[in-house]
């Protein structure tokens, strides 16, 4: 498999993390993915799609169970 955006073919499965925001609070989803070496591209496949689709309908419910493991500052000078 070659790469859509570079054309590299250094393409290895990789364990990443998705984000997405819930309020001020940012939610970080591990997932497994072929991700570009070269350029960093990442491809998901239809179940990875679903999943992320299902845990974000499950973080708008508010059904989905979150451990908070720290805190993010920010200063707004």
């Amino acid at each position: 498999m070659k790469c859509l955006i570079c054309h590299g073919e250094d393409i290895q499965v990789k364990s990443v993390y998705e984000e997405l925001a819930r309020g001020n609070d940012v939610v970080r989803f591990p997932f497994e993915v072929p991700v570009c070496a070269n350029c960093g591209e990442r491809y998901y496949d239809r179940a990875a799609m679903r999943k992320l689709e299902r845990l974000r309908a499950q973080l708008e419910g508010k059904t989905l169970e979150l451990r908070e493991i720290g805190k993010v500052l920010v200063c707004q000078q």
